[in-house]
């Protein structure tokens, strides 16, 4: 079996795990803690969207798919990296590689167009709040998240067929923890203007697209909110924007360093550590970010908790 002019078994091997055996235990116990936060935080999130029907409204039913996608984005990464730093062999195989960074990038993706969907619903919500149950009803939400994730998956299995299509080098280290396409993309022996190219237009279709929406959408918010005369209003305006405005920015940034650069500026050190914030950071720091603000959210989840924790009669 073969793709393109590769084996599928092909295997490569990952070079930055550590060696040492005292290193390698603490790297996987907090690993292990942080991904345990990262299931269990989404998941309140989404079981108190589900159950609390004062929280079915579209800006919880985005919240409660960013939940689920996050979960799902780094489920195809962290097992696989615990198992890892475990085992004395780091490989993986071509197709394992491909397969890997196909869901990882496609739901990674699907993250930054939901939060371009709401950034879209916080838009409609303040600057036409008559409107709103109109503008964003149960269907079109669904659809927003439907397409969302096809249109993620649909542009990382493009980019992914294209970077296993390019010639590989003998040597088939990859400095990273997982298959991601700037390290992988180092590994390319025949790297030219043109591979770079697009790469960087599948990430700004990703990336910079649904920011330059954000930010359209946030310009709109804040003249709708200085247009208010409630000091009230205007504080429970930013209240509500502030949470995902937080997490836009850190989602973003790491991305665009990531991705909307030459993969030959690619620095292995400090990028592993970037692309662990946006791998872990982000999706252990959304349950926080959403919750400590939003007493809504955390008066459901105390309430998901006191019913699982309390005994049931029989």
């Amino acid at each position: 079996m073969s793709w393109g002019n590769h084996s599928l078994w092909m295997e490569f091997v990952f070079l930055a795990y550590p060696s040492q055996s005292e290193p390698r235990i603490l790297s996987f116990l907090g690993v292990s803690l942080v991904y345990t936060w990262v299931i269990t935080g989404n998941v309140l999130i989404m079981v108190a969207i589900q159950t609390e029907a004062r929280l079915h409204t579209p800006m919880y039913y985005f919240l409660g798919s960013l939940s689920g996608v996050e979960i799902g984005y780094t489920a195809v990464v962290v097992p696989h990296l615990l198992a890892n730093i475990l085992r004395s062999e780091k490989t993986i195989t071509l197709l394992g590689c491909a397969t890997q960074m196909g869901f990882f990038i496609g739901l990674g993706s699907a993250d930054c167009f939901l939060l371009a969907s709401m950034a879209y619903d916080r838009h409609a919500a303040i600057c036409h709040p008559l409107q709103y149950p109109l503008i964003m009803p149960r269907t079109l939400c669904a659809r927003l998240v439907v397409a969302s994730v096809v249109l993620g998956l649909c542009l990382s299995f493009q980019l992914v067929a294209f970077v296993f299509s390019l010639p590989f080098c003998p040597a088939r280290g990859i400095q990273h923890f997982y298959c991601d396409v700037p390290p992988v993309m180092c590994l390319v022996c025949a790297q030219s203007h043109r591979h770079e190219q697009s790469v960087l237009v599948a990430a700004t279709l990703a990336i910079a697209v649904p920011f330059l929406l954000i930010a359209a959408s946030y310009a709109s918010i804040v003249a709708a909110v200085f247009r208010a005369h409630s000091a009230s209003g205007r504080r429970r305006a930013f209240s509500t924007c502030s949470s995902h405005l937080a997490v836009v920015l850190l989602q973003y940034c790491c991305c665009a360093f990531m991705y909307l650069r030459p993969s030959s500026s690619y620095h292995p050190e400090q990028d592993q550590f970037v692309s662990l914030v946006y791998t872990l950071g982000t999706p252990l720091l959304n349950p926080f970010v959403y919750t400590l603000r939003n007493s809504e959210m955390k008066e459901a989840i105390a309430r998901v908790l006191a019913r699982s924790c309390l005994p049931r009669e029989s």
